[in-house]
């Protein structure tokens, strides 16, 4: 796991974003998955971060202990989720957005929920109709 601070360039505000791995970041921007928390807009850039550097002073020792243990909960967490999420929903890949308004429009069709992927523009239209959905972040098994 990586944490980026991260800008928007609209609203000019900035926030903590974590990520698997920076290639997982790159990807994300790629597909406009990347929204500003603040104003929803799509041009949210890295900013200039110090890098968390572990050193052998006592003193930083126990903080940095701290923070690796948070992470360590978080990625639990996140993996929690996602295991509930692949036991429990529908893998649909691609065709996320698809299935949601298929699901959504045909009060017939009988389905257990779904799980894929969407760009945010797919999403902010899912939303626009009443859709509703939500994004979590990914851990790939294979990365960290």
């Amino acid at each position: 796991m990586i944490k980026y601070k991260l800008i928007c360039k609209e609203c000019k505000k900035s926030f903590n974003s974590w990520f698997s791995s920076s290639k997982e970041f790159e990807r994300l921007k790629k597909m406009k998955l990347l929204n500003c928390n603040f104003c929803d807009s799509l041009t949210v850039e890295k900013s200039l971060m110090a890098p968390n550097v572990i050193n052998n002073i006592k003193e930083n020792s126990k903080s940095k202990n701290y923070e690796i243990e948070k992470l360590r909960k978080v990625k639990k967490e996140i993996r929690k989720y996602q295991s509930f999420i692949k036991n429990n929903l529908e893998y649909v890949g691609e065709k996320f957005t698809f299935e949601a308004r298929s699901i959504h429009y045909n009060s017939k069709k009988k389905t257990k929920g779904i799980y894929g992927k969407a760009t945010m523009e797919q999403l902010k239209e899912l939303k626009e109709e009443g859709i509703e959905t939500q994004s979590i972040p990914w851990i790939e098994d294979k990365e960290n």
